[in-house]
């Protein structure tokens, strides 16, 4: 699996760049947005498509621009393409709050999304909990989750305490215990 790929910038379209490894040139598909510039050495997060018909390679700047891309490419009827449209319109922090507020309107605005679209992917990506994509909760819930606790439980409790992001993940495991121990 290849994560990530550091090397010079040797060819670059608006969602597209070329970029030297070790005498391989990787063609990477990345959003619109991004400020890569010919010439400059870069280092991208990476995420690895296997088509029966084509291996493609998607690049990232940003860690968090690669987790959203790798959560949207798994909602059913958003594929790549639409998932960089998704990244190239809003941030991460911008599409998580769409996502909060629920706003179908702003979602409409991507290329290849519509009313139905939109709605699928509000309801999946609720499902996945993107709004709460901290790693600390991410723990949390896995702990939590071994320990034999239910899934309603644990996102009831998580959500209750959501503002508390800048704690530990210990810190947070015991706050969501004593709210569990309340239901």
């Amino acid at each position: 699996m290849i994560v990530g790929i550091e090397g010079k910038v040797v060819y670059k379209e608006p969602t597209e760049v070329n970029i030297a490894v070790g005498g391989v040139v990787y063609q990477l598909f990345t959003p619109l947005n991004n400020s890569l510039e010919v010439g400059e050495r870069v280092y991208l997060y990476t995420t690895l498509i296997v088509r029966e018909d084509s291996h493609s390679l998607y690049g990232f700047e940003r860690r968090e621009e690669k987790k959203l891309f790798d959560k949207l490419i798994k909602v059913s009827g958003i594929g790549p393409k639409v998932a960089l449209a998704i990244l190239s319109t809003f941030t991460p922090a911008e599409f998580i709050e769409i996502v909060k507020e629920k706003d179908i309107e702003a979602l409409k605005k991507v290329p290849g999304i519509g009313t139905k679209s939109a709605q699928r992917l509000l309801l999946e990506l609720d499902k996945l909990e993107i709004a709460q994509s901290d790693d600390n909760y991410k723990e949390v819930y896995l702990a939590l989750e071994s320990l034999g606790f239910k899934k309603e439980k644990i996102q009831k409790a998580l959500k209750a305490i959501k503002e508390a992001k800048s704690k530990t993940t210990a810190e947070l495991v015991k706050e969501v215990l004593k709210i569990i121990q309340k239901m």
